[in-house]
């Protein structure tokens, strides 16, 4: 089968919204996917994603005090992490740190029991090297983790990304696959893992709902603390169910967050004047030690313009997949040659809001530069208020987000905590494995992303 790309607004438009009806993850995604996210809220159409939806809304209709307090207790642990390594003249992995804090956070108001990934120890850069005696390993590095509950998550996270990593090689791979595993499910081993932390969680809320210890007529305030799994329980006591979601939830909960926040501090890196002004205006409207509100949190429109332009040039989903159930048309996306699109019966339908958020006819010839000011100047009427589906971090219709502001939210708050604590991020190029740096060939590309970015590294 064919794939079929588009970047065009108004095609993302038909597949997510004006005609939702007509496009699905289809049975081939479905498959490829389920030994991970069995029938949860991104891997099911219908009925069946209907009811997943359903019994998810209510969690994230409502601003709840509790997340606030779940995000201060794992941001102060990863500014004493960094700190930590400050003292001790060791580069921090962030994306590896900040992976962590959006694991535990999202662990903790989905299923109120917290992995506690940032209990365990932090990689440390390349060029430490791994002596053979623990005595000789540097200042302030173990030579092992006995914390039976930082070994816990450890098995954890690394079985999470493993079985996630395995499913996005199966949509790569597409219907040759399982060619590829033959000799067996390469999403099983991490899958027991997974299992075997989240079961007994399941079950305890499950025989805990089953003998009454929840009402369903709880309070506002009860609710207020109460996680997601909790919540699901007025809609099902089936646990493969809840698990099911509880993973969909989890991936979204953690890796896109974690993407973002990861290269929102990458871009302070390259660019100390605008962490200067998100510096300035965190401790203007907050303070040095404060800790931000909801109401804060709105007011940080420099911040949040820093965010979006984020989102807009790495969106955390940049490629996304639909099959469209009956045949149907496009309109053409060339002016000279307006006669519309045929799209047969069962298409795969690939789009990208990675390549469309990089459009200069959408964005303006400044497009791949990194501005957020574009958020708050006036090409925010001449652009993006012209047509709403051409920003799209969050997908958009029927589909959409429901965590979308929880997410600002944690992103905010965690960011608001780096700003209050440091003056500046800087990259630490020799920290990092020859293999994770930038082409050197990318300098030599004439303009884009690829030709700033390594030419800032080789400064």
């Amino acid at each position: 089968m064919a794939t079929n790309l588009t970047v065009e607004p108004e095609h993302i438009k038909l597949i997510l919204a004006t005609d939702f009806n007509n496009y699905v993850k289809g049975e081939r995604f479905q498959y490829n996917m389920r030994s991970v996210l069995g029938t949860g809220v991104f891997n099911s159409d219908g009925e069946g994603w209907k009811f997943h939806r359903q019994m998810t809304r209510p969690f994230f209709n409502r601003d709840r005090i509790s997340h606030f307090d779940i995000f201060e207790r794992h941001a102060q642990d990863v500014v004493a992490h960094i700190k930590q390594r400050n003292r001790g003249g060791y580069a921090v992995d962030f994306q590896d740190l900040i992976g962590r804090f959006t694991m535990d956070s999202a662990s903790e108001f989905l299923f109120d029991s917290c992995i506690n990934s940032l209990k365990a120890h932090l990689p440390y850069p390349h060029k430490v090297p791994v002596p053979a005696s623990p005595s000789s390993l540097p200042t302030g590095i173990p030579p092992t983790d006995p914390d039976p509950v930082a070994i816990a998550a450890t098995r954890f996270t690394d079985a999470f990304t493993e079985a996630m990593l395995r499913i996005s090689e199966r949509e790569v791979l597409g219907r040759i696959w399982p060619l590829f595993e033959m000799t067996g499910d390469k999403t099983k081993r991490a899958m027991g893992v997974i299992s075997e932390y989240l079961d007994p969680i399941i079950q305890r809320a499950v025989d805990k709902k089953r003998g009454g210890g929840m009402s369903a007529m709880a309070t506002d305030e009860e609710r207020d603390g109460m996680s997601l799994l909790d919540e699901m329980l007025d809609q099902t006591d089936d646990p493969q169910v809840l698990k099911d979601e509880m993973l969909n939830m989890l991936l979204a909960g953690r890796d896109t967050t974690m993407h973002t926040l990861t290269v929102v501090i990458y871009f302070f890196t390259m660019y100390p004047d605008i962490y200067r002004r998100a510096c300035a205006e965190t401790l203007a409207q907050i303070g040095p030690t404060r800790r931000p509100t909801y109401e804060d949190v709105k007011e940080l429109n420099f911040l949040r313009a820093v965010i979006n332009e984020t989102m807009r040039l790495y969106p955390s989903v940049p490629f996304n997949v639909r099959e469209n159930i009956q045949a149907t048309t496009w309109p053409s996306p060339d002016p000279s040659d307006p006669r519309p699109l045929y799209i047969p019966a069962g298409s795969k339908l690939a789009y990208s809001v990675f390549m469309m958020h990089r459009r200069k006819d959408l964005w303006g010839p400044d497009a791949e530069e990194f501005d957020p000011d574009r958020f708050l100047d006036d090409r925010v009427k001449k652009y993006l208020l012209k047509n709403a589906f051409q920003f799209l971090p969050f997908n958009a219709g029927p589909r959409i987000c429901l965590g979308q502001q929880f997410a600002y939210n944690e992103m905010s708050f965690m960011l608001v905590r780096l700003l209050q604590s440091f003056t500046s991020f800087e990259r630490d190029e020799a920290a990092f494995a020859p293999s994770a740096l930038p082409p050197p060939e990318w300098a030599r590309w004439r303009g884009g992303r690829a030709s700033i970015e390594c030419g800032l590294r080789c400064i």
